[in-house]
């Protein structure tokens, strides 16, 4: 098992001083899983006091007495390393913190506080050095509560008796499913403890909001992130943090689906996630339809569920406030539920309405749309294959997007055109504009204020055919360069 260098040092400086240390919790796991652990937990029977007297840069900010050691690190994952003495919990009365926290004397006792087993493990490494950043010596592993057989069968159990796990920390009901998804997909939760969570799954709404929607988001941003939806909702734990997901379930849809409402935004998801699209992507994917259920008229292959993306929207805010997601994050994903319905067929939409949905829907927000669109395709089960209509919308949208060559770029305007020169509006000013344009095209530099107008004045003396002659080659280089950049974003695309 491999050790970083910065965590064995710090065992090392306690080790010096007679200090028990272990490495504890989530890093033991994966280590034995032979997997790269996201942080790294230190145990140990020395106080905070001493702790921070050991280390040069530490910090401590919570009640438990943990200490933060700063590493210096490059890695983001090993700048701190976290000490917490031994400790053991008292009761939970808000089921999120323990009322009061005694230090422990023993490895053992604080393990028997942690939630499952195969979190409760302790790795002990006597003399270690830091040769090739492999521990060297003898190694044994503290398992008090069957943690590595656990983790041979691939289960989630509690440590002791569920119900009072769960009553310690009601947020260790999402937990488990979180970590039987993030786990690997062979992993299940002990029957036992699935009892546990759907019977204590009220308990849930005692978390914060804003504790939820951390381990909601772990779970949509895991690969498998349907089926962790899907599992929260079998736990009972879904109709406490999106009910209104659970309002989908059941309620069939028309000719165009294979799937119930809730089928089809589990099925969305899915897609996304096996696609590593980002979180907008993500909870668009799953959120997009939900409206569905509330504007449904009539039943079987002909129902109608008019104005759900409208309706959507205003659900999709009310749902992501209550979760507490910041407001960037909810304007972006409620344009997304709110224009997924966009109409687009090959030359039956013009320019003009897919300009005025990128007005709309914002030109930053369209290559996540267009990735809501597909995921909506695929998990609808009955989904069409539309590489060239992609392809073409993409084109056409980038091509909406790009400003135009116009005059109206140049850092002058008609009017001091017609104040340098002393004359009326007229054809002569839109040509001495014209060449004006030709002139920054070539030199994009020559587009200031002073330049211009000192251009102005020398093509004022020129004779009025001659500007107009100018005028009439600047215009026809300027549409080659269009249809030039026209065709390398068809190339883009492969539209033809």
């Amino acid at each position: 098992m491999q050790i970083p260098k910065e965590v064995i040092n710090v065992l090392n400086q306690l080790r010096k001083k007679g200090i028990e240390a272990f490495l504890v919790g989530g890093c033991v796991r994966d280590l034995l899983r032979e997997t790269e652990p996201q942080d790294w937990d230190i145990a140990t029977n020395a106080s905070p006091e001493n702790i921070i007297g050991l280390f040069p840069k530490t910090f401590s900010d919570n009640a438990f007495g943990t200490v933060t050691v700063l590493t210096g690190s490059d890695d983001p994952k090993l700048k701190e390393i976290q000490i917490t003495p031994y400790r053991i919990d008292e009761k939970y009365t808000d089921k999120r913190h323990p009322d009061s926290v005694k230090f422990a004397k023993t490895i053992e006792e604080d393990l028997a506080r942690r939630d499952f087993t195969v979190n409760a493990m302790a790795l002990s490494c006597e003399e270690c050095n830091i040769k090739q950043e492999i521990i060297r010596g003898e190694t044994k592993i503290i398992d008090p509560f069957k943690g590595q057989e656990d983790l041979k069968k691939k289960i989630i159990k509690t440590v002791g008796k569920a119900e009072d796990r769960f009553s310690e920390d009601a947020l260790r009901l999402m937990r488990a499913v979180r970590l039987s998804i993030v786990l690997g997909k062979d992993w299940k939760i002990e029957p036992k403890t699935a009892q546990a969570i759907k019977k204590n799954a009220p308990w849930l709404q005692a978390i914060s909001k804003e504790r939820i929607k951390e381990e909601l988001m772990k779970i949509i941003m895991d690969k498998r992130a349907a089926d962790g939806i899907e599992l929260l909702r079998e736990l009972s734990l879904l109709k406490y943090i999106i009910p209104e997901l659970e309002e989908g379930y059941g309620v069939g849809q028309n000719k165009h689906h294979a799937y119930g409402v809730y089928e089809h935004l589990i099925m969305s998801l899915k897609y996304a996630a096996e696609q590593g699209f980002n979180k907008y992507v993500r909870i668009a994917s799953l959120l997009h339809d939900v409206a569905k259920p509330r504007v449904k008229q009539g039943e079987g292959l002909d129902s109608t569920f008019y104005n759900h993306e409208i309706v959507g929207a205003r659900m999709t805010i009310q749902i992501l406030n209550r979760l507490k997601f910041s407001r960037k994050d909810i304007e972006k994903i409620t344009k997304l539920v709110r224009f997924h319905l966009f109409y687009y067929n090959v030359g039956e939409v013009s320019e003009a309405s897919v300009r005025r949905l990128v007005r709309r829907a914002g030109s930053e927000n369209m290559d996540e749309l267009l990735q809501v669109r597909m995921a909506d395709r695929i998990g609808s089960g009955v989904p069409k294959a539309e590489p060239y209509k992609l392809r073409h919308l993409k084109y056409i949208i980038e091509k909406v997007s790009q400003d135009p060559i116009s005059v109206k770029r140049l850092k002058i305007s008609g009017g001091d055109v017609m104040k340098i020169l002393n004359i009326k509006p007229g054809p002569k000013v839109g040509c001495i504009l014209d060449i004006l344009l030709g002139e920054v095209i070539d030199n994009p530099k020559a587009n200031t204020k002073k330049y211009l107008e000192k251009s102005v004045r020398k093509i004022g003396e020129m004779a009025e055919k001659e500007i107009i002659k100018t005028a009439k080659k600047a215009i026809k280089e300027r549409e080659k360069l269009e249809i030039k950049k026209d065709a390398m974003t068809k190339k883009k695309y492969w539209v033809s």
